[in-house]
């Protein structure tokens, strides 16, 4: 937990504090007790599972399905209207800003939400739909409508999406390590 918000410390310039964060951040809040939530629903206890989503629903303004997969040290800022569905997944060290969408695009069993990569940045209203792969160091703009596969280190932006910029994947270091970034 601490370790997450001095994350957070370090990527947000307004974060004065641990204890702010781990206080006042809903984004930090939902991220914690969406981790309670996948833990039951991992152990089959859809039921208590969903409860604990929709307390955090109610209590934050984020809605996680406790199926979704969230790796370690995501960032949701101003958290207000994030949408994650069931079968997401969403790597390491991603920031996820308010608005955003992980959702399907058809009623279907299997594999139906993104799968987001180590390093992404999601921008503001952004809708990532299908399931499409956003690879590592991409970057989403604000409101753009993803619908397909996203190369890694790519910038994206319009609606629909449309790539404008590409570079080579790099090696980044992380908060705690320095990794080659993948999906």
């Amino acid at each position: 937990m601490f370790d997450a918000a001095r994350y957070i410390v370090k990527q947000d310039p307004a974060a004065k504090s641990v204890w702010e964060v781990i206080l006042t951040y809903s984004g930090f809040h939902a991220l914690g007790i969406h981790r309670i939530a996948h833990w039951l629903y991992r152990h089959h206890r859809y039921l208590s599972a969903s409860l604990v989503a929709h307390l955090s629903k109610v209590m934050t303004g984020v809605e996680i399905h406790p199926g979704a997969k969230i790796g370690k040290h995501v960032f949701i800022d101003h958290g207000l209207g994030v949408v994650i569905g069931e079968t997401a997944v969403v790597g390491d060290y991603v920031t996820i800003l308010h608005g955003v969408t992980l959702g399907s695009r058809k009623a279907q069993s299997g594999r139906r939400h993104p799968v987001v990569g180590n390093h992404v940045f999601i921008g503001a209203n952004a809708m990532l739909l299908g399931n499409i792969t956003v690879g590592a160091q991409a970057k989403i703009g604000a409101g753009t409508v993803v619908l397909n596969d996203v190369p890694a280190s790519s910038t994206v932006v319009g609606n629909p999406g449309h790539i404008v910029h590409q570079s080579t994947p790099q090696i980044v270091r992380t908060y705690s390590k320095t990794v080659v970034n993948s999906v």
